[in-house]
C-alpha cells in the first residue's frame, strides 16, 4: 500500500489520494459496453475500404487529425487532465466537446483512467493492466474490451471538473456521434459515414492503445524517474500522428508540461497549437519544464531500452 506524493508538488497526480490503496491487486473483467462499442466500430471500419472515395478518404483523414489534435491532445490531455495551460471557458468547452467526439471516453472517464494509471505507474509495483507490460495481443484485448477492478483502489477527487457540462458530455459522449453521422450520411452517403465515423473512431482508439503499449515497453529514453516502478519510452514514428504525444518518456519526466517534444528534432504539433492560441490571446499560464522547476529523482540518460 502506498501514499500519493505531496499536493504541493507541481509534478504530482493531484486528484488521487492513494492512502490505504493498492495498485497491484485486482481483476481484469470484460466490459460489455466498451467491447461492443470498439468491436462495432472496428467491424464497420473493415468495410470502409470497399466503399472508398476520394472525398471519404479526405474526410476520414481530416476528422481524425482534427480530433486527435484539438480534442485528445490539447483538450483532454494537456488542458483537462494536466492543466498545463489556461484558456477561456467557452474555448475549453469546445475543445472538450471535440475530445468527446474522438470516441474513446467522456471527460470524467478519461480523467479517472489517466490519473489511476499515472498514479499506479509511480508505485514500486502495479497491475500489468496499468503498466501495459503484457504481450501486445493480451494488452490490446484488455485495454479495448475490458476494465480493471482493483481490490483497494485509490480515491479520485474530480473537484471543479465535476461540473454540469462535463457530466453532460460524460453521459452522452457516444451519442455525440449521431449528429455527425447524420451530417456525413447526408453529404456523402455510406462512404462518408464509414470513413467519417467508424474509421475515425477505430483508428483513434486502436492507435491510442498501440502507441501506449510501445511507450511503456520499448524505445528511446532521455529520462529515468527513479521512484517509479514503470518507466516510459518515446515512440518516434508516432510523433506526427499523435500530435507530439508519442514523446512519452518526456511526458513521464514532466507530466505537467504543455510542451512534450523537449529535445531537438522532436515535433510537437499540440504545443504549436497552444502557442498559436497564446498568440491569439486565447491561452495563458502555459507550463513548461522551465516554469515547473527541477524535479527531484529525475535522471537524464540517453539510450534505447526494450523490455523483453
Amino acid at each position: 500500500m502506498h501514499h500519493d506524493v505531496h499536493a504541493d508538488d507541481p509534478h504530482a497526480v493531484h486528484r488521487v489520494d492513494g492512502a490505504g490503496s493498492d495498485a497491484l491487486a485486482g481483476q481484469v473483467r470484460w466490459s460489455p459496453a466498451n467491447s461492443l462499442w470498439n468491436g462495432l466500430m472496428l467491424a464497420a471500419a473493415l468495410l470502409a475500404p470497399f466503399h472508398a472515395t476520394p472525398g471519404a478518404l479526405l474526410l476520414g483523414l481530416g476528422t481524425t487529425a482534427a480530433g486527435l489534435l484539438l480534442g485528445h491532445s490539447v483538450g483532454y490531455h494537456r488542458l483537462l487532465i494536466h492543466r498545463s495551460f489556461a484558456c477561456p471557458r467557452w474555448l475549453e468547452c469546445v475543445l472538450l466537446l471535440v475530445g468527446a467526439l474522438v470516441g474513446m471516453a467522456g471527460p470524467l472517464g478519461i480523467i479517472r483512467q489517466h490519473d489511476l494509471r499515472d498514479w499506479a505507474q509511480r508505485q514500486p509495483e502495479c497491475h500489468p493492466y496499468l503498466s501495459q507490460h503484457n504481450p501486445w495481443w493480451r494488452d490490446g484485448w484488455w485495454q479495448l474490451h475490458c476494465r480493471l477492478v482493483l481490490a483497494q483502489p485509490p480515491a479520485i477527487n474530480l473537484g471543479q471538473d465535476d461540473n454540469g457540462f462535463n457530466r453532460w458530455l460524460e453521459a452522452s459522449w457516444r451519442w455525440q456521434q449521431l449528429p455527425l453521422a447524420a451530417l456525413f450520411w447526408w453529404w456523402g452517403g455510406l462512404p462518408w459515414l464509414l470513413w467519417g465515423v467508424a474509421v475515425r473512431i477505430s483508428v483513434s482508439a486502436t492507435g491510442h492503445w498501440l502507441v501506449g503499449w510501445f511507450a511503456h515497453n520499448r524505445g528511446p529514453q532521455h529520462w529515468l524517474v527513479e521512484a517509479s516502478g514503470v518507466q516510459a519510452f518515446d515512440v518516434p514514428w508516432a510523433a506526427l500522428p499523435t500530435m507530439g504525444e508519442a514523446w512519452h518518456n518526456n511526458h513521464h519526466a514532466y507530466p505537467g508540461s504543455a510542451r512534450i517534444g523537449l529535445h531537438p528534432g522532436q515535433s510537437d504539433i499540440g504545443f504549436g497549437f497552444i502557442q498559436l492560441l497564446w498568440w491569439l490571446g486565447l491561452a495563458w499560464d502555459i507550463r513548461t519544464p522551465e516554469t515547473l522547476g527541477e524535479r527531484a529523482g529525475l535522471t537524464l540518460v540517453q539510450r534505447a531500452v526494450a523490455i523483453s
